[in-house]
C-alpha cells in the first residue's frame, strides 16, 4: 500500500479511536461514580435510577451479580482501548500480557453476569432486547475465546484481529447509549420507540447496528486495510470518519443529557 492511500485510512482510525477512548473515559467515570459511590455509601438502591431491574433487596444472588457486573464493566472500559495502542504492547510488553488476561477473564465474567441478569431480573425493551443483549453476550465469549487461544498459539496478526473483535463486542453497551441519544438529538424527541416500554423498531435496529454490525464493519477493515484498489480503502476511511463524528455528537448528548446529570443526583 502506498503512502498516500494510506493516509485517509490512517487518520480516519486515529480520529475513531480519539474519539472512543474519550467518550469511554467519560463512560467510566459514570460508571464508578454512579454504581461504586452509591454502593460505598451504602445506597443500593440508588442502583434503580438507571434500571428498575437493577437492585432487588430481596434477591441477594442477583443483587451480587450486579455488583460483579458493573464492577467489571469499569474495568474493562478502561482497560480495553489500552489493548490496542501498538506502543503500549511494544514498550511494555509485560503490562499488555497482565492487563489483557484480566480483560479477557473480565470479558468471560461480564457476559456470564449479562446473560444471568438479562434472564432472570428481565431487560428493559422486552424479549427483543434480551435476545439481542444475549447476542452480543455470545459475540463477546467468541471473540474472547479465539483472541485468547490465537495468542497462546502465537499467531499475532490473529490475535490482534480477534482482540479489535472482542474490543467492539464489549463496546456495545456504550455504543447503545451513544447513538440512542445522538437519534433523540437530531429528532429531539422518541421518535421509532415508546419510551415507557422502551420497544420499537428503532431499538431493534439500533441493537443490531451497535451489537452485531461492527463485528461485519471489523471484517471489512481488515480486508481494505492491506489489499485490494485504494478507492475501497477511501470508502472506508470516509464511512468511519462519518461514524466517529456521530460518536463525538452522541457522546456529547450522552455525557450532558444522562451522565452527568445522574451523577450530579
Amino acid at each position: 500500500m502506498n503512502k498516500k492511500a494510506a493516509h485517509p485510512l490512517h487518520y480516519a482510525v486515529r480520529l475513531w479511536f480519539i474519539v472512543i477512548c474519550l467518550g469511554q473515559s467519560i463512560f467510566a467515570y459514570y460508571i464508578l461514580m454512579q454504581y461504586y459511590r452509591n454502593t460505598a455509601l451504602g445506597q443500593m438502591e440508588k442502583w434503580n435510577n438507571v434500571n428498575p431491574h437493577f437492585y432487588d433487596k430481596s434477591d441477594l444472588t442477583g443483587n451480587l451479580i450486579f455488583g460483579l457486573h458493573v464492577a467489571l464493566a469499569a474495568i474493562i472500559t478502561i482497560l480495553g482501548p489500552l489493548q490496542l495502542v501498538p506502543q503500549l504492547r511494544a514498550r511494555v510488553p509485560r503490562f499488555h500480557r497482565i492487563s489483557g488476561r484480566i480483560y479477557i477473564a473480565s470479558a468471560f465474567l461480564v457476559s456470564m453476569a449479562g446473560i444471568y441478569l438479562t434472564w432472570v431480573r428481565g431487560a428493559v425493551g422486552g424479549p427483543v432486547m434480551q435476545v439481542m443483549i444475549t447476542a452480543n453476550a455470545a459475540i463477546i465469549l467468541i471473540c474472547a475465546y479465539f483472541a485468547i487461544r490465537s495468542a497462546m498459539e502465537r499467531r499475532i496478526k490473529a490475535h490482534q484481529q480477534w482482540a479489535v473483535h472482542l474490543f467492539l463486542g464489549m463496546s456495545g453497551v456504550w455504543m447503545f447509549r451513544v447513538f440512542l441519544m445522538l437519534w433523540l438529538l437530531i429528532h429531539r424527541a422518541p421518535v421509532g420507540f415508546d419510551p415507557k416500554t422502551f420497544t420499537g423498531p428503532f431499538l431493534t435496529v439500533l441493537a443490531v447496528a451497535v451489537y452485531i454490525m461492527p463485528q461485519a464493519i471489523a471484517a471489512w477493515y481488515f480486508g481494505v486495510r492491506g489489499s485490494g484498489p485504494a478507492y475501497q480503502r477511501t470508502v472506508f476511511a470516509t464511512f468511519l470518519t462519518l461514524v466517529s463524528l456521530g460518536m463525538a455528537a452522541g457522546s456529547f448528548a450522552a455525557t450532558m443529557g444522562m451522565w452527568m446529570p445522574r451523577v450530579m443526583e
